[in-house]
């Protein structure tokens, strides 16, 4: 209804006037300035400014009289004042002044959401009337707080209870590194930062503790106006690196997504709570549940003409309401600002699609860790009594149970025990006739365990661990006591300033690469919850920090490891560690084997070959002359050892004083080798030449038994790893031979790990199918909910052209009036609408974003492992058709991709098995052809410069000591078409079923999009008016 200037519009006749009390740099805000200019333009509101000067100064008999206030508390704003306007004027209180005193103390907050139902993180209070308050509820350890008993588990958030203060902590805990996250208000391109060291928490004031809640990295937040709509947008957390996504505008950038039907009750009923019609609210989903974290208070949406729009539709509703109900709010044909109405910008926002039939719906990688120090372990049995008592202190005092040392204060603990030790004799073995050689050894463990345990300037358990199973007790009954353990120290196998460096530069090539279309809209396609991503790693930490450097790169993050390990990473050790399920036949694959590689040439031959299928042999790829390269391998590595012996010594008799200690977790923060270490001659990483030494000598030893003349082939790819390593990071060392042991190194390792995984493409396809069973299942039960979604998206989408049509024809005729159900959408409050909206979860709004492929939809798994699963997996895909059920069956491999992968032997650091799945909308829904499965391989890191180093090639490693990775190879023939459905029945036999998983979440569905109309915004504020009626403020 459109009203001429002077018309008579309010009850006393004239416009309705809309005080807006509120601070001038808030009024002068674009979307304020938007959305009044709106109000204005229907012609039947007269907007009143209260300047600074007249709030802070005039007293409020003397301020302008309204029908209708706008008022919010901002800083330096007098809130008492203008709830004494508001109690002598009594205008409609767009927002109600009273609760606005709440949105102060987190605490209140909190309590009101809850009080009203609504889901809000598990949290405590710690309350202090003094700083640096000692309480009595309140304890602190190294990984958790504790409040009132109720524990809360590293990461945690810490808050101020007050709502004015923004500093939020995030606490990580010491097995993914340790430090904290500090998250301010946005400053620049920052709104967060981390502090490695810091790890005690803030005891200077008041603070609410709170469970930490994965959310993907993306946040949401809500805006209201009244308590029946809602606009959401995405953007990237703060949690995850700090750094703000701006556009070409240097306007950060945020994405409208869809509310679920539970996330829009929720914003009905914070509305209807806190007595605010227009109100901002943080929103974190995590695990497929929705919790409220922050509530704001007057918000408005930036950069939105369309919510602008629908903004000052339903403020002009609630306002004529409230004070002219007797005059019709139905509005006009045509909003009266819309010939002027600017137009956005779609540059730089929107991704076209490859322009063929085929959409990717969904990429699946498994992929190896990075480059890594040699895995290490010490063995000893010892029977002081200082390492025993702390066996007991940690285990419960119990004298039979083993212990587990993991933490900083346990590994203080032991390396506090150690230091006592290391100078002394060995206790009680004075006796025995042999004492002298074994308490020297003894004594050099003991040494060893020392220099591990303060190397790194901080313990993490991400980096070592160490058992302790008691042997021998003494005593009866509760006299029992443990005289004697074995204690195992396993450290090593820490990622590398290589390793990182290699994870980011794979997720920064799939992110460009694995994504047809997209390029670098992948960022786009994640922001804007068009894109499905989990990241599942293995409890290994190289595995895990693999994973997080990984996701640096594919999302372009920034800053430090840690904090992208906690957001976007989850632990599933069940998947991807472990070779348990198959150890017997792993164990009988290394004795065939063993005889294989001992015996040499006689036993290759008389198990026959082929020439067509040489993969098809026992023990395929171990070298003819296995027994004398084995010869050649002992005499090389003694060699190696004994130059790392005589530099082990140097550093002990030439060090006076001890070098700086290198901190494993700063270095996790690196790309770069650290240079000054490398100059003053030192060892790459926190190894000092005593632990290279160690760690040589212990497979000097282990190879081969000189008294009995027996090999142990299971040292020969530790033998390649460390040779590889030092290599790689200690050529400047310059260790002569190391270059010909690594050679004959490589030939039996190139023989002896693919056939530890299986001696046979039938043993192989068996052992595969015990370690890999369940990740296979995992990755089926992705496909098929891809799959689902899919169809449910076509079906949807084909639904939604015959309502289109059906309603344009109705629409044909200008009296008859749309029907209810053909104007839903979100927020509308309707049954029919919750019913339809039920699929309806994590999607891009169609309607508000400036996206031209809102329906591309792709889901994204990756699974980080170790070489094992690598193994197991890729020997299931090309051995499948072996089994007796698929008989006849061809291979999911083509016949040139067999050949390559057995001439690939390794599958190096990085390597990686990518599943994408393809949709072609041009074929029916029943056709198989509909869904197509791409398999591609990488062997990993491409070893070439270590094998034929030239010049430039050596320059190279010496400077970055990182190898690159090798591109993706195709595993099927150009044009060949493997469909989901033959996929699905080839490695059905050798997954796990989805009835042995925990329950999934139903594959969610687009619900389309339905357009809002005049009449839809009719309906939005009728239950808050009637709520407003029922108010105690005054109407006027």
């Amino acid at each position: 209804m459109e009203v001429e200037e002077g018309a008579s519009v309010g009850v006393g006749g004239g416009k309705i006037k809309v005080g807006v009390c509120v601070m001038e740099k808030k009024v002068s805000s674009s979307p304020m300035g938007q959305i009044l200019d709106r109000l204005e333009s229907f012609g039947e509101f007269e907007i009143l400014h209260f300047r600074d000067k007249v709030i802070l100064e005039d007293p409020i008999e003397s301020w302008p009289i309204c029908d209708c206030l706008i008022a919010f508390h901002s800083s330096g704003y007098p809130l008492e004042k203008a709830q004494a306007y508001a109690a002598l004027r009594k205008p409609f209180l767009v927002n109600e002044l009273d609760p606005q005193y709440l949105l102060h103390d987190r605490r209140k907050v909190y309590e009101h959401l809850e009080m009203y139902g609504i889901p809000v993180p598990r949290y405590a209070c710690v309350n202090r009337k003094v700083p640096n308050e000692d309480l009595d509820y309140f304890v602190e350890e190294e990984d958790f707080v504790e409040v009132n008993g109720e524990r809360f588990w590293k990461p945690f958030v810490e808050k101020p209870v007050n709502g004015d203060d923004h500093s939020i902590m995030i606490y990580y805990p010491s097995s993914a590194g340790g430090g904290m996250k500090e998250l301010f208000r946005k400053i620049g391109n920052r709104s967060s930062e981390f502090h490695p060291d810091v790890r005690r928490v803030r005891r200077e004031g008041s603070f609410i503790y709170e469970e930490f809640m994965s959310t993907g990295g993306t946040d949401v937040k809500v805006y209201t106006v009244g308590p029946e709509y809602a606009h959401a947008e995405a953007r990237k957390s703060p949690v995850v690196d700090g750094v703000v996504m701006r556009n070409t505008d240097g306007k950060e950038v945020r994405y409208p997504v869809l509310l679920t039907p539970a996330e829009k009750q929720m914003a009905r009923q914070l509305c209807i709570a806190f007595r605010q019609t227009v109100c901002g609210f943080d929103l974190l989903r995590s695990e497929g549940c929705s919790y409220v974290c922050d509530v704001n208070g007057w918000s408005f949406v930036k950069n939105s003409y369309k919510y602008y729009d629908d903004a000052a539709c339903v403020l002009r509703k609630m306002c004529l309401d409230a004070k002219a109900p007797h005059l019709s709010s139905t509005l006009p044909p045509t909003l009266p600002w819309k010939f002027n109405k600017p137009v956005q910008s779609n540059k730089g926002l929107t991704r076209q699609g490859n322009g063929q039939s085929e959409e990717l719906r969904c990429v699946i990688a498994v992929i190896r860790h990075g480059d890594r120090t040699p895995k290490q372990k010490v063995k000893l049995n010892v029977t002081e009594e200082k390492l025993l008592n702390l066996m007991l202190k940690y285990n419960g005092g119990k004298p039979r149970a083993e212990t587990k040392l993991k933490s900083a204060v346990q590994l203080q603990d032991l390396l506090d025990a150690t230091r006592m030790l290391v100078p002394r004799t060995r206790q009680g073995r004075e006796s025995e006739s042999d004492s002298d050689p074994e308490d020297l050894e003894h004594a050099e463990k003991l040494r060893q365990v020392k220099a591990v345990l303060e190397e790194g300037g901080n313990f993490s358990g991400i980096y070592r661990k160490v058992q302790l199973k008691p042997l021998k007790w003494d005593g009866e009954g509760e006299e029992e006591r443990p005289v004697e353990a074995l204690m195992i120290l396993k450290y090593g196998g820490v990622l590398t300033h290589a390793g990182r460096k290699q994870a980011e530069e794979l997720g920064r090539f799939f992110r460009y690469n694995m994504y047809p279309g997209e390029g670098t809209g992948l960022l786009r396609l994640h922001s804007t919850y068009r894109h499905d991503l989990k990241i599942y790693s293995s409890d290994e930490g190289r595995v895990q920090m693999s994973a997080a450097a990984f996701a640096k790169g594919l999302l372009d993050l920034e800053g430090q490891l840690t904090p992208i390990l906690v957001s976007l990473v989850s632990k599933d050790s069940s998947m991807l560690d472990g070779l348990d399920t198959a150890s017997i036949e792993m164990e009988a694959a290394k004795a065939r084997l063993n005889e294989i590689v001992t015996c040499g040439r006689k036993m290759i031959n008389e198990h026959g070959s082929s020439d067509e299928f040489p993969w098809m042999t026992d023990g395929a790829g171990v070298p003819l002359n296995a027994n004398e390269l084995l010869r050649e391998l002992v005499t090389l590595t003694k060699n190696v050892t004994e130059q790392v012996r005589i530099l082990a010594m140097d550093e002990k008799e030439n060090l006076t004083e001890p070098y700086d200690m290198y901190d494993q977790a700063k270095a996790l923060g690196k790309t770069n080798i650290d240079s000054d270490r490398i100059a003053s001659g030192l060892p790459c990483g926190s190894e000092g030449f005593l632990l290279m030494f160690a760690r040589w000598i212990k497979l000097a030893r282990d190879l081969y038994n000189e008294r009995k003349d027996r090999f142990d082939i299971t040292q020969i790819p530790d033998i390649y790893d460390s040779c590889k390593y030092d290599l790689l990071h200690n050529s400047h060392l310059g260790l002569q031979g190391l270059d010909e042991l690594f050679k004959v190194a490589q030939l039996l390792a190139d023989g002896v790990i693919p056939n530890e995984y299986g001696i046979n493409p039938q043993q192989k396809l068996k052992i595969g199918s015990k370690v890999a069973r369940r990740l296979m299942g995992k990755i089926l039960i992705d496909l098929r909910n891809t799959r689902e979604e899919a169809m449910s998206v076509a079906e949807l989408k084909e639904q939604h052209v015959t309502l289109s049509l059906s309603s344009s024809k109705k629409h044909q005729d200008k009296n008859i009036q749309p029907k209810r159900d053909d104007l839903r959408r979100p927020g509308t409050g309707d049954k029919d609408e919750d019913d339809d909206d039920k699929e309806t979860k994590y999607r891009l709004d169609p309607k508000y974003a400036n996206v031209k492929t809102p329906e591309r939809h792709v889901r994204t798994r990756l699974y980080f492992t170790s070489e094992s699963h690598i193994h197991s997996l890729m020997n299931v895909l090309r051995y499948c058709n072996l089994d007796e059920s698929l008989q006849g069956e061809e291979s999911l491999i083509s016949q040139n991709a067999l050949e390559r992968l057995f001439k690939t032997k390794e599958l190096d650091y990085m390597s990686y098995i990518v599943l994408r799945l393809f949709e072609n909308t041009e074929v029916s829904l029943e056709d198989p052809k509909r869904f197509r499965i791409e398999l591609t391989f990488s062997r990993g890191a491409d070893l070439s410069p270590l094998e034929e180093k030239n010049d430039d090639e050596a320059e190279s490693l010496m400077r970055e000591h990182t190898l690159p990775i090798m591109g993706p190879e195709r595993l099927q023939e150009v044009g060949s078409c493997l469909t989901l459905e033959t996929m699905e029945k080839m490695v059905h036999p050798f997954a796990m079923p989805p009835e042995d998983f925990p329950p999934a979440s139903a594959p969610v569905g687009f619900s389309g999009y339905f357009s809002k109309s005049a009449a839809v915004l009719e309906r939005l504020v009728k239950l808050f008016h009637s709520y407003k009626n029922s108010s105690s403020n005054g109407k006027g």
